[in-house]
């Protein structure tokens, strides 16, 4: 007897999510938004060096094709047929910088592994943007700290009446953008600077290595990015969306190493090898403007905050390009077609928030799992008084000062992991506030309510604690896929394959779960206020010398180490002297 194939109500759209800790691989029905299956691969992490932060191209790649092909299998187990699948679109992990030789295919930046493996087939690296010694297990790929010094160098050559960086690329000059690691790698890597002078390398973005490898890598594989990933290099020109020559010149990068700039929602190319050869790959779109999209913020003035390893909140705001006077980013939300006009978004980071919990997690010990985080901050339901400042690479939005440098304060005897559990979170909810009055403030409308994904989305202490930071609601998609789903949306509509339509009456209605302010508004004020002041008491503790020495001694600490002994001592004495067990 033939197999029964189950009913699908309308084509499918597939979305790859390449993210700083997994690859998935996401399959929507497109005329119902719903989830069929997906498939999840996690990423290693290679910190080769104090501060510095790589990941593999090749091992990315690969766990590209094993998502397609694990969900391909799930979907038959289902008897969904994978002919359905009408397009793929890509979201990616934005700024990580890869150079590969495009007549090998072979990325050109050797990573640890390579003194194990030598040879052209070694594992090699990629690099991200933003911090010092990262936790063991963390994901924050992108924070990498090598180009301090270039970042410096390169400042000194802007006038200070006249910063021509800020104003065509919506960015600051600032470690974490792909430009200066593009710079670092000319200038530090010996294969890079061959094959550039060779006419031999290209450079892209996660989705660049991605979508030139799907679509034949050496046989004719696909050069191009999207303007949102573009709008992230600091070489593109965010007004007349194209490569600046001026910005390419400044940063001494070859214009001819760069990719086509396509819009979010276009025919790429095909897929050339896998259960899936011969589906286009028609969407693209940075991580966080895939959210901004899936959470369906096409009005001016609405914002989404994506809760990840870091933070991302994106207010769209339209057709204009507004630029912050409070330290946040200008940068383009999406251009959902060839003949389709771009959009802009402005845009503030929270550089460290669920990995602060794997922080607590991987080097404190004071939980074994993620989730043990909302159990601890539950039993007290307050920090009484303790104060978290993660800033374990700098602070960012709204403050960029990379001097600073993580503090736990306001602590007291009765102080324990409870507290300071429910303080890591408050953590993340303030640097949002923060964020958010910023944005209030450049764009001149208050937000009546904030929309919110990612996997931290989940605690629903963590949820509730945003809503009275923030003393507005607090609303939660109840699928909480939206990066992939914009992804997918961009890919689906696209010209030539028109599965999935953006009109408004078409587009699919969401369940929400909507969090209220619980508290009054003069103690979210006053919470708010103290959590400033930590925020100062954070600044100033490194400097670049210090930070970027390489070979850290422990005689640096001593003082610390000092006051960390005697410390230890007194409160041992003074338990032996009060009869405490």
């Amino acid at each position: 007897m033939a197999s029964t194939k189950k009913a699908v109500l309308g084509p499918l759209v597939g979305a790859v999510d390449q993210g700083t800790s997994s690859t998935r691989f996401l399959v929507f029905n497109s005329k119902t938004a719903e989830l069929l299956s997906h498939h999840q691969v996690e990423i290693k992490q290679e910190f080769p060096r104090e501060g510095w932060v790589e990941q593999d191209p090749k091992e990315i790649l690969q766990s590209v094709y094993e998502c397609i092909e694990k969900t391909c299998e799930k979907l038959g187990q289902l008897n969904i047929d994978i002919s359905n699948i009408k397009a793929i679109g890509v979201s990616n992990q934005r700024e990580t910088t890869v150079v590969w030789d495009k007549f090998t295919g072979e990325p050109l930046y050797n990573a640890v592994a390579a003194p194990v493996c030598p040879g052209p087939s070694v594992p090699v690296a990629v690099i991200s943007s933003g911090s010092s010694v990262p936790a063991a297990g963390t994901s924050s790929v992108w924070l990498d700290l090598r180009t301090q010094s270039t970042v410096e160098n390169l400042s000194k050559r802007i006038p200070g009446n006249n910063n021509f960086v800020k104003s065509k690329t919506g960015l600051p000059l600032s470690t974490y953008f792909s430009a200066v690691k593009l710079r670092w790698l000319l200038d530090n890597v010996r294969k890079v600077q061959k094959a550039v002078e060779e006419n031999r390398a290209l450079f892209g973005t996660i989705d660049s290595w991605l979508i030139w490898s799907l679509t034949g890598g050496v046989n004719g594989g696909v050069h191009c990015t999207d303007v949102t990933n573009a709008s992230r290099t600091m070489l593109f020109n965010i007004h007349s969306l194209e490569w600046d020559k001026e910005l390419c010149e400044f940063f001494g990068i070859p214009m001819e190493i760069l990719p086509s700039v396509r819009s979010s929602s276009e025919i790429y190319g095909l897929m050339k090898a896998g259960a899936l050869e011969g589906v286009p790959i028609s969407g693209c779109l940075g991580d966080q403007s895939a959210a901004l999209v899936g959470q369906m913020c096409f009005q001016d003035g609405q914002a989404k905050n994506t809760y990840g390893t870091g933070c991302f909140l994106l207010c769209n705001t339209g057709h204009k390009c507004v630029f912050s006077e409070h330290g946040l980013l200008t940068t383009v939300a999406y251009k959902l077609g060839r003949d389709k006009p771009a959009y802009y978004a402005l845009e503030g980071s929270v550089a460290i928030a669920g990995a602060v919990i794997r922080w607590l997690r991987d080097n404190l010990g004071i939980i074994k799992t993620s989730e043990e985080i909302e159990k601890l901050a539950k039993e007290v339901g307050t920090s009484y008084g303790c104060y978290f400042v993660p800033a374990f690479s700098g602070l960012y939005a709204p403050y960029w000062e990379p001097s600073a440098r993580g503090i736990i304060c306001g602590l007291t005897q009765f102080t324990n992991k409870c507290h300071i559990a429910f303080a890591a979170l408050e953590a993340v909810c303030f640097q949002t506030r923060e964020i958010l009055d910023a944005m209030n403030r450049d764009c001149g409308i208050p937000l009546s309510h904030l929309q919110v994904d990612g996997g931290m989305t989940s605690n629903k202490i963590l949820m509730q604690l945003q809503a009275d930071i923030l003393y507005i609601p607090v609303v939660k998609p109840s699928m909480p896929e939206t990066t992939a789903l914009g992804a997918a949306m961009a890919a689906g509509a696209a010209e030539g394959v028109g599965v999935w339509s953006l009109e408004p009456e078409d587009l699919s209605a969401v369940t929400m779960e909507r969090f209220e302010p619980q508290i009054n508004a003069e103690e979210s004020e006053i919470r708010y206020s103290t959590w400033k002041k930590a925020v100062m008491k954070s600044m100033g503790w490194v400097t670049t010398q210090s930070s970027e020495s390489g070979d850290p001694s422990i005689f640096c600490s001593l003082p610390l180490g000092f006051f960390v002994v005697s410390s230890m001592v007194m409160l041992i004495g003074a338990r032996y002297i009060s009869g405490i067990p």
